[in-house]
């Protein structure tokens, strides 16, 4: 199985922690250069430390926040016209949570240009690349809403079907020229992200943390929650050639807890 991806460059974004950051140190493993995209730029070059480099990689960064559009476009723009990408990792915190009755038109209107627009503008800017090579591997972190919708995160589960559609939809577009485009479903993973729903519905319900994250891991076949490194394998997994005949895929990887196919 062809897993070798020296020689080739990875951009991560949202690659300072959780899955982000655990996707950019697998994609180093396997010989990829890896350029880092978060707005703390102390974290980013603390994280550029910890990347393997042990095939000559020189990894970089850039600053960027997905809450500014323009300035993501203005500084990818930037940077594809000098630099050839063949793997785009498109990974962004989710929303706040809250029912979709509740939520102002501008949450929606935030998170949809914090993810959709943003990783619009990412795809935007490296597929000439991708295409020019011959080879591209275009991964959405997203979420298992997007099969079965998650309660209490109305927003959320908006803007990531809308990003699944989009994904599929540039699969069609881009599969003749050799790049893949697909999503990767994380379940409960144990990021700052799932920290935070566990406390706001603890808080909400009068319940202890431990309480309920038992009643999450309850949910879940493999009885346990997931590392970040377990998600960050499939994604790596999907950046390689021996992915290649993988597109326009939602790929759960949740313990099984999602009940649909």
């Amino acid at each position: 199985m062809n897993l070798d991806l020296n020689g080739r460059h990875a951009v991560v974004c949202g690659s300072t922690q959780g899955i982000g950051k655990a996707s950019a140190i697998e994609l180093a493993s396997l010989g990829a250069t890896i350029t880092l995209i978060a707005r703390d730029e102390a974290k980013l070059k603390n994280t550029i430390l910890g990347l393997p480099a042990n095939k000559g990689q020189k990894h970089d960064y850039l600053v960027a926040d997905f809450n500014y559009p323009q300035q993501l476009q203005e500084k990818v723009s930037a940077y594809a016209a000098s630099n050839t990408v063949h793997i785009l990792v498109n990974n962004t915190g989710g929303p706040p949570g809250g029912p979709a009755l509740n939520a102002s038109l501008d949450e929606f209107t935030k998170a949809f240009a914090a993810h959709l627009l943003c990783n619009h503008i990412l795809v935007q800017a490296f597929t000439a690349g991708m295409k020019k090579e011959m080879f591209g591997r275009i991964i959405n972190v997203i979420s298992t809403s997007v099969k079965i919708p998650i309660k209490g995160l109305g927003v959320s589960n908006t803007i990531r079907g809308a990003v699944a559609n989009w994904s599929k939809t540039l699969s069609s577009e881009l599969g003749a020229y050799n790049i893949t485009v697909n999503n990767v479903l994380p379940g409960a993973a144990m990021t700052a992200r799932l920290e935070s729903i566990i406390r706001d519905r603890a808080q909400k319900s009068g319940k202890t943390i431990e309480e309920v994250q038992q009643e999450m891991v309850a949910e879940i076949p493999s009885g346990r929650i997931a590392t970040a490194q377990e998600i960050a394998a499939a994604v790596a997994f999907l950046a390689t050639p021996a992915a290649a005949y993988i597109n326009g895929i939602n790929l759960p990887v949740d313990g099984g807890r999602t009940g649909s196919l």
